[in-house]
């Protein structure tokens, strides 16, 4: 039976291509780390708003040179309000209100409108939790997916999911975007997206292995692919329509979310095409280890 995208033809390609991004990703989480938000990192948010539009510039310029140069300040919603984002700066809660009134001072007036503080403390405290979370999720669904399938599958959807979740760390640390706690959400959103097409990719190649016995096992791939792939396309373009609409019409604060679910998806529906079934080749799955075993006694059924 022929199919009509022969996918497993560039599995070499693609999977030298993931290992080279993932190696990047690597390199640069070990050597640049991530730009941790006020959430990881702790210290200081203030949220003004102005009658009329201010410079950002100039804003950032006088915090600057009264001592704050790890800041950062953006638009908000609109063009009047302001968010400013000063790192720890020894555990000193009232940076806010003193920020607040270097504005005044130099002639940015304008409405207080909140001011959070996070502690260093409380800060690594929810990026160890995060991280725990993370690799307790990662354990779980390799324990799901072994026993609702087979190890193999198994192996190949944990492999795809760690793929996904480093390459998506890897392109905040090297394009230096802030890591919160918003994308840490996404992170755990991109693992339950991921799996859910794995497990549909995965299922589709075991009910072909079991039926369609004529195949050898990369025809056997590629016809599963293929049948897949209109409910992958049709999934992975309206959530990224969703995900868009966020990240152009959604403001900063979610911003981070909406552009790490983005990557999530495209390299989700990338893993689960090719990271998968490379592994699955890589593992040499064959029909004995997908079939069904005959339950103890069934030869003595077929006696007269």
């Amino acid at each position: 039976m022929n199919t009509k995208f022969q996918f497993m033809k560039y599995r070499k390609i693609a999977g030298i291509t993931s290992i080279a991004i993932f190696i990047l990703s690597v390199f640069s989480l070990s050597f640049k780390g991530l730009t941790l938000g006020l959430d990881f990192s702790g210290g200081t948010l203030v949220e003004v708003t102005y009658e009329t539009p201010v410079e950002l510039e100039s804003i950032r310029n006088t915090l600057i040179s009264n001592g704050y140069e790890d800041s950062q300040v953006v638009n908000f919603g609109t063009n009047l309000d302001v968010l400013i984002k000063v790192a720890d700066q020894n555990g000193n809660s009232s940076i806010g209100e003193n920020i607040f009134q270097l504005l005044e001072n130099n002639g940015f007036r304008g409405e207080l409108k909140r001011v959070e503080f996070v502690g260093p403390q409380v800060g690594a405290e929810l990026r160890d939790q995060g991280g725990l979370g993370m690799l307790v999720a990662l354990f779980m669904i390799l324990m799901y997916v072994a026993f609702r399938f087979q190890y193999k599958f198994a192996l190949g959807a944990v492999t795809a999911l760690g793929h996904d979740v480093v390459i998506i760390l890897g392109l905040f640390s090297i394009f230096s975007w802030d890591f919160d706690l918003t994308v840490l959400a996404a992170l755990l959103a991109v693992i339950g997206y991921s799996l859910n097409d794995t497990i549909v990719v995965s299922d589709r190649i075991r009910e072909n292995f079991r039926t369609q016995r004529e195949l050898n096992p990369i025809e056997m791939v590629d016809l599963s692919l293929n049948q897949t792939l209109g409910r992958t396309v049709v999934t992975s373009f309206t959530t990224l329509l969703v995900l868009f609409a966020l990240f152009i019409f959604g403001g900063e604060m979610i911003k981070g979310f909406s552009l790490a679910l983005i990557l999530g998806v495209l390299v989700g529906t990338y893993s689960s095409i090719y990271v998968v079934a490379n592994m699955l080749m890589s593992l040499t799955l064959t029909q004995e280890d997908l079939a069904i075993p005959e339950p103890e006694g069934a030869e003595f059924d077929e006696l007269p």
